[in-house]
């Protein structure tokens, strides 16, 4: 039995924190706080295509455990390259198979002109799965429900 596939557009959040590759480490956590993300895209500054991704794992383990100045390296320095995304008409799985792949939790969501559309995260995954779960659930109770309303 074959079921309708999801597609990476449905579930990624379309808000994305993007800065440029020349913020400075402090600029980019600034975002992060003020905006309640893990996680910033940084964009190529002649067009809104993405080039990185830093998150603040990244700058704890690459910059602040080994004594870096947070004021003076910028994002670009210590960016995940190379640039890791998925195409916003993908389908989840295939997007599901890219994390596992590449060791991330985070995919940046492309349009079909290769412009940023979103962010794909695994709490967006977990959270997704979770519904079809429920509507799952949702469905045996209902065909119990009413097989005992039924029944003589």
């Amino acid at each position: 039995m074959r079921t309708a596939s999801t597609l990476v557009r449905d579930i990624a959040s379309h808000e994305v924190v993007t800065v440029a590759s020349g913020a400075t480490l402090r600029e980019c956590a600034k975002a992060m706080r003020e905006r309640h993300v893990g996680s910033v895209v940084l964009v190529d500054p002649d067009s809104p295509r993405p080039v990185g991704v830093v998150t603040d794992r990244d700058i704890v383990i690459e910059a602040v455990a080994v004594g870096l100045d947070v004021a003076t390296i910028t994002v670009g320095d210590i960016a995940t390259r190379p640039l890791v995304s998925v195409r916003e008409d993908e389908d989840l799985v295939e997007a599901m198979a890219r994390m596992r792949e590449c060791g991330v939790r985070r995919l940046p969501v492309t349009g079909p002109n290769g412009h940023l559309s979103g962010m794909l995260a695994l709490d967006d995954v977990i959270s997704a799965l979770a519904e079809q779960a429920d509507a799952i659930v949702r469905v045996m109770a209902a065909e119990r429900a009413k097989e005992t309303a039924t029944r003589r």
